[in-house]
């Protein structure tokens, strides 16, 4: 009997044509962990405001970064998977799922059924409910129909195992550090109101050096991965920002915004900007298009002369070491 690990990430849509991308954010965002709003509210504003605005904008985004092959995530993600299969071993069985569309986590259970334990390990190295939280829930929801439920260990997160930084770290070599006048470090973001449900202290956005002070929150984790990179790195402080991306809707998100940095640094006549993105572990929509795109284009026009993103973690075998040396802890 084998141990199972189950691989899981976010979601791609089938193609990048409006309909199937309208079907992946319309489960996407009607997922309650991710818009945290009552059913009711949260259906009305995803399928009659959201999704309809959003869909057919979306598709020409996903277009720009389609690779023949599929979405970026999804083929990295299967090289991911096959590698580690590799390292591991007969006595483990890797699997994929996304926790949106296909392949699907029921589709990756099924396949790990039977096994004396299964390994959940979701692709978010930083815990936030709408990732890992609902990753682990939707497992759960499905284990729990299973007569035989074996011996389940769910990694929550990994932001600061020294595999992890060391993977990022070495990507990190790869680019002449000293060439760039400032380094952003770029994170999604996330809805102040998610940050305050998850503290349990009283302490996020309240008190002065709150992240200091929670270490299960989602923001102090990525301030924890920052400065470990940034040490492995020999980046001096003053080099270095860290801010965050990808905000939908009118409500207040954890700040600083990644777009207004950059402005910023424009504005401070930096005119060489490098951005590593250390909360997705492939490159994606995210990356390449928001990061590589959009605001590569903002800081230009700002002022700014150049940009450039650091590759995401990928199929780089010291990421795929890294999974393992986790799972195996």
């Amino acid at each position: 009997m084998k141990t199972g690990v189950l691989l899981v990430n976010l979601g791609t849509p089938d193609s990048p044509n409006p309909g199937d991308v309208k079907r992946y954010l319309t489960e996407f965002l009607t997922d309650g962990r991710v818009i945290d709003l009552p059913p009711v509210r949260r259906n009305l504003l995803v399928r009659g405001v959201i999704v309809p605005r959003r869909y057919k904008e979306s598709a020409k985004l996903y277009q720009s970064i389609w690779e023949e092959e599929g979405s970026p995530l999804l083929i990295y993600g299967k090289r991911v998977a096959h590698l580690l299969q590799e390292r591991l071993g007969s006595s483990y069985q890797v699997e994929l799922a996304m926790r949106y569309q296909k392949p699907s986590i029921e589709e990756g259970l099924q396949a790990l059924k039977g096994a004396r334990r299964l390994i959940i390990f979701p692709l978010f190295p930083q815990y936030a409910s709408a990732t890992t939280g609902s990753v682990h829930q939707r497992v759960f929801e499905q284990i729990s129909r299973w007569e035989v439920i074996p011996e389940v260990r769910a990694i929550s997160s990994y932001y600061d195992h020294p595999s992890f930084i060391e993977a990022h770290i070495a990507r990190g070599k790869e680019y002449d550090l000293e060439a760039y006048d400032h380094i952003l470090f770029s994170y999604h973001g996330l809805p102040e109101r998610q940050i305050k449900k998850a503290d349990q202290r009283g302490t996020c956005l309240v008190q002065k050096d709150c992240c200091k002070k929670n270490p299960r929150c989602y923001a102090a984790q990525c301030y924890g991965t920052t400065e470990k990179i940034t040490q492995g790195l020999k980046i001096p402080k003053e080099k270095w920002s860290l801010a965050f991306q990808s905000r939908l809707g009118k409500s207040p998100w954890i700040r600083p915004y990644s777009d207004s940095v950059l402005e910023m640094l424009a504005k401070e006549n930096k005119k060489r900007v490098l951005v590593f993105s250390p909360a997705f572990v492939s490159d994606c929509l995210e990356t390449l298009e928001e990061i590589g795109c959009q605001y590569k284009e903002l800081f230009i026009q700002k002022g700014g002369e150049s940009l450039d993103l650091v590759q995401g973690l990928n199929d780089h075998p010291k990421w795929i070491e890294a999974i393992e040396r986790i799972i195996k802890n």
